[in-house]
């Protein structure tokens, strides 16, 4: 079994807001708007490589957030979300694994609480302030660069992480990372091999945590990371580069795909 860890936004599929080209297939629906949407091309590459791996979505989406889209490519068996916090089991979520998720955060819930506090006084919070699936925080700030810098001075960061993406600021157990729940999943279904792919901070404990980990250009340099990766060009949008990539090394020759022979796994 190959398993295929993939990030959803700006890794698979993409907002309306990102110029990806004519050719897209929605694939998410919000209060009756086509607000998420994926290249033609990469739409019709998935159709291939789902014959081929096990497809796992590796989302920080929450379970709500995550349920709103259709990747059209039949059902999924399992997703993870929430960071890795919920496994979704044939769109359900698996309470033996969210109660494992609860005893990681339990080690950063002090300091999960300090950072909900400052927040709630931060006058540059301009959304609510959410604990997803008391798993996580969530919330909106003007000038986010700056929100997560004085976060990280003044919190334990050997207990939580703090990242954004643009305006959305995460604060999050150390323990919950998507590359943990890689290994999590490795016990659970015992993959011979595993790939995964993302685009951001919140995705590079999982591609070190992959046999193989796929990046978009230059990943490796703006984050400063000394393990290996396979980066793309950067000349195409980067879900069509990333299912060329994954075309290429699960091609079937002669009874096996390249991975199976690299590796051995036939």
């Amino acid at each position: 079994m190959i398993l295929l860890n993939i990030d959803l936004d700006n890794t698979l599929i993409y907002s309306y807001k990102h110029d990806i080209g004519t050719d897209k297939i929605p694939v998410e629906i919000y209060e009756g708007r086509e607000i998420s949407f994926m290249t033609g091309t990469t739409f019709r590459r998935l159709q291939k490589i789902r014959d081929k791996v096990f497809l796992v979505p590796t989302s920080t989406r929450s379970i709500e957030q995550y349920n709103r889209i259709d990747l059209r490519i039949g059902d999924i068996t399992y997703a993870l979300v929430c960071n890795g916090g919920v496994l979704l089991v044939n769109g359900k979520k698996d309470p033996q694994w969210y109660e494992a998720s609860v005893q990681i955060v339990k080690k950063s819930i002090s300091e999960l609480m300090t950072a909900f506090d400052l927040l709630e006084k931060d006058p540059r919070r301009k959304f609510e302030l959410r604990f997803i699936e008391e798993l996580f925080l969530f919330t909106k700030c003007d000038n986010p660069e700056n929100v997560v810098a004085d976060l990280r001075q003044k919190l334990n960061n050997r207990m939580v992480d703090v990242f954004h993406n643009k305006e959305k600021v995460y604060v999050i157990p150390a323990g919950l990372t998507k590359g943990n729940a890689i290994m999590r999943l490795r016990n659970l279904l015992h993959p011979d091999f595993v790939i995964a792919s993302g685009d951001s901070e919140f995705d590079i404990s999982m591609l070190h945590a992959a046999d193989i980990g796929i990046a978009p250009h230059s990943f490796r340099e703006t984050y400063d990371l000394d393990f290996p990766l396979e980066e793309m060009s950067g000349r195409n949008v980067f879900s069509d580069e990333l299912t060329e990539t994954l075309l290429r090394i699960l091609q079937i020759e002669n009874g096996g795909t390249e991975i199976e022979k690299q590796f051995n796994l036939l």
